[in-house]
């Protein structure tokens, strides 16, 4: 999938979106989150630990994975216990993935049942100071009028969110760009452009549109744009007030593939007053050694680390 997609994304590479490799050796301390699913296993297993390297590698905070609502947990751990761990170690945990309740289709009948989640979910992450609860991915869609649904509901959500002092948004994959049509049955073909039918748009521009940036935030994750052929900086600059938080990913380690223009990157989002950056990482082990792969997910974190404490136009 990733090298097709790779294939399909050399148009927007083509436009600026290539990246120039930077460093400097006196480098001032930074802030920089990371998102845990990065890690699996590797930080699961010895959590304490884990956290205690991630913070020696220069990370201030989290976003976190692996909510348990029935428990009131992430994987195994109390979530009152994973904030302490993190603040023992002088990490912050600022937002938190969680998932809707069913992965089918929203429609009006189910929509308490998704509310009804949300708010336990929203209360549990009230109470640990996080700033962020963000939906993960897209629900299923097949037309204009089925993502304009899930915009309404999002926006009722985010009302919730709101009272309780917490933001509630949505984290963008490459499938988001495919293009839908009023009273469609299905989403277009990935990557297609030409000959669309009148009124096509893809799925994350109509739900953008579709809600209140004063209730619902967006995290755009800048490799899955690229890899759905658009470039993160058109998207920041066009909505600039619903995106207010950066998945800064690679295919690998960042900077190694010489795919996405960082330097472009920060410089728009610092414009924009963007403040919270999570890297993540793909599968480190299935990347080829030349862009970035071929190691644990720990050693990625460090060297991605270094490559942001190292770049100067990384400023914070």
């Amino acid at each position: 999938m990733k090298s097709a997609s790779l294939l399909a994304a050399s148009g927007v590479l083509a436009t600026g979106c290539n990246m120039p490799t930077a460093a400097s050796a006196t480098a001032p301390k930074k802030s920089f989150g990371l998102q845990t699913w990065s890690l699996g296993a590797e930080l699961r297993d010895d959590v304490p630990g884990g956290l205690k390297k991630l913070a020696e590698m220069g990370y201030t905070y989290l976003e976190l994975n692996g909510y348990n609502r029935n428990e009131g947990s992430f994987g195994r751990v109390p979530m009152a216990e994973y904030k302490k761990m993190a603040n023992d170690v002088g990490i912050e945990i600022v937002s938190s993935h969680v998932g809707s309740a069913e992965r089918g289709l929203h429609t009006r009948e189910n929509f308490q049942s998704h509310l009804d989640h949300w708010k336990i979910a929203i209360d549990h992450h009230a109470a640990i100071g996080c700033k962020y609860i963000i939906q993960p991915g897209h629900p299923v869609t097949r037309s204009i009028e089925e993502v304009a649904l899930i915009g309404e509901h999002y926006n009722e959500i985010g009302r919730i969110a709101k009272a309780a002092g917490i933001k509630f948004g949505f984290h963008n994959h490459e499938f988001e760009f495919r293009f839908v049509v009023s009273g469609g049955e299905d989403m277009l073909p990935f990557g297609q452009r030409r000959g669309l039918p009148e009124g096509a748009k893809t799925v994350f521009d109509v739900l953008l549109e579709s809600t209140d940036p004063t209730l619902v935030t967006f995290e755009l994750d800048v490799y899955w744009t690229v890899m759905g052929q658009n470039c993160p900086v058109n998207y920041m600059k066009r909505y600039p007030n619903h995106i207010r938080l950066l998945h800064v990913k690679d295919i690998g380690i960042l900077g190694r593939s010489g795919m996405l223009n960082f330097q472009n990157i920060f410089d728009t989002a610092y414009s924009l007053g963007i403040e919270d950056f999570f890297v993540e990482l793909e599968g480190l082990g299935a990347v080829p050694e030349h862009i970035g792969g071929g190691v644990t997910q720990f050693e990625g974190a460090r060297l991605s680390a270094e490559y942001l404490i190292n770049a100067p136009y990384f400023r914070w």
